[in-house]
């Protein structure tokens, strides 16, 4: 496992474990971060990342990326 990231730009990944607050994860599993859920990163910037989820574009800092483990 390894976080979000660290993925490589147009790889799809398999969403293996979301970790942080409660609150946090529950905001992510509303906008499509579910585990065993498929995302792929669009861009990066400074660690900031844009990813497919679910058929959505949604762009997550840095910090919650790292939460993301794939």
């Amino acid at each position: 496992m390894m976080p979000l990231t660290l993925a490589e730009i147009g790889e799809e990944n398999i969403i293996r474990k979301i970790g942080g607050r409660q609150e946090v994860r529950a905001h992510l599993e509303n906008l499509g971060f579910i585990e065993g859920g498929m995302v792929t990163i669009v861009s990066a910037i400074g660690g900031n990342v844009i990813v497919n989820v679910k058929d959505s574009r949604i762009a997550v800092s840095k910090e919650i990326a790292q939460k993301i483990m794939i």
